[in-house]
């Protein structure tokens, strides 16, 4: 008798597609066999993370003065929880526009990895779907 696969527990494979893909942009993705994709993905987010960051510094991420951009920014990883961290003291402050765009693109980029994270979790589902009627 076969040992069954990760992949036969749904709920499982799902979260897991979707931890994958909140974890490393793109990951969720990967793991699915589109590696293109993937790699497309992460490209795209961390890029624009990062002129995020090198507008407005670490600054822009700010657990508490700016919770509705934090929460944006958290998806884009956990990574993002710990940059918090480093930037909430008054070390990296910054004002004006710089401070606003910088939390701009940071956002977009968390908010583009939430649609990436959902059409992972959404392809995983259809495939795990289109296996059990096989």
């Amino acid at each position: 008798m076969t040992q069954p696969s990760w992949k036969d527990n749904r709920a499982l494979f799902l979260i897991s597609t979707g931890a994958l893909a909140w974890l490393v942009p793109g990951a969720g993705h990967y793991a699915l066999n589109e590696k293109r994709r993937g790699l497309v993905i992460f490209a795209f987010v961390v890029l624009t993370f990062l002129v995020g960051l090198y507008v407005g510094s670490f600054g822009v991420i700010d657990p508490v003065h700016a919770r509705p951009w934090y929460a944006a920014q958290v998806m884009n990883s956990p990574v993002v929880m710990l940059l918090g961290r480093v930037g909430a003291g008054d070390h990296y402050r910054v004002f004006g526009r710089a401070n606003e765009i910088g939390q701009i693109y940071t956002s977009i980029a968390g908010l583009l990895n939430l649609l990436c994270i959902v059409n992972a979790v959404y392809t995983a589902h259809l495939r795990s779907v289109g296996e059990s009627k096989a």
